[in-house]
């Protein structure tokens, strides 16, 4: 007879809410969504999350090697339902994977492993990354509609989780690339106006002398820069940029 879990995506919905982005990094992000799924998930025995940024997938968060393993075995062979979730969008189930011929009978090489049963779930996180949820059951047969379901439910919301997640962390590295940026700029345009005041030339060249600097020693124009500043705020220390 059919299991029925009417509220195990709103329990696990409930603990995705939870996680704070301003306090969790994105890897931990992806982890989080793939230990919910394998806890309150029917027949989540191992369960991956599976990216793609472009045509390359990788692992982003995994809850035991078996799935790891399994994941870059598709990948190697550039075929498989994780791959094939997340390029056509679609969820794909393997019901036996003993009997199951598709991909170059990669389903044999997870029975062997000890699934029988494989459901990926698409997640289309944003336009340039796509993704799937792979839940990995040790028995055939593992996942009946409601399970199915179940996982689709949870994927969903997932993915509109993981695309803020994302945007977020974009935003908080153009922030940081930025800031950083306005700092670079402002310790070497403090550099070229020592450079200009004691060699007595123009902005152009008292940047070419930082930049020969740089190049001479190896070193960034940043670092050169910033050295030379702290020269100049602490004149005992030398004079050497």
């Amino acid at each position: 007879m059919p299991s029925h879990h009417p509220t195990v995506s709103d329990r696990l919905l409930a603990r995705l809410g939870l996680i704070k982005f301003d306090e969790t990094e994105l890897p931990a992000v992806f982890r989080r969504v793939s230990d919910f799924a394998h806890e309150g998930l029917p027949s989540a025995d191992y369960v991956s999350v599976t990216v793609m940024t472009g045509r390359r997938p990788y692992t982003a968060a995994y809850t035991d090697e078996t799935a790891l393993r399994l994941d870059e075995l598709q990948y190697q062979g550039q075929l498989g339902p994780c791959l094939q979730a997340a390029a056509e969008r679609s969820t794909v189930l393997v019901p036996d994977t003993a009997e199951d011929t598709r991909w170059n009978r990669w389903p044999l090489h997870a029975a062997r492993a000890g699934a029988g049963s494989v459901l990926s779930v698409p997640m289309p996180i944003l336009g340039d990354v796509s993704g799937a949820l792979n839940i990995y059951g040790r028995p055939s047969g593992a996942f009946d509609d409601d399970a199915v379901q179940a996982a689709q439910t949870f994927a969903g919301h997932a993915t509109v989780f993981l695309a803020n997640a994302h945007l977020y962390d974009r935003t908080v590295r153009l922030a940081r690339q930025m800031r950083d940026a306005m700092e670079n700029r402002a310790v070497i345009e403090q550099a070229k106006g020592i450079v200009m005041a004691e060699r007595r030339c123009g902005a152009d060249d008292a940047f070419a002398f930082l930049t020969k600097i740089s190049q001479d020693s190896n070193r960034k124009l940043r670092d050169v820069a910033t050295a030379l500043v702290a020269r100049t705020q602490s004149p005992e220390e030398g004079t050497a940029p």
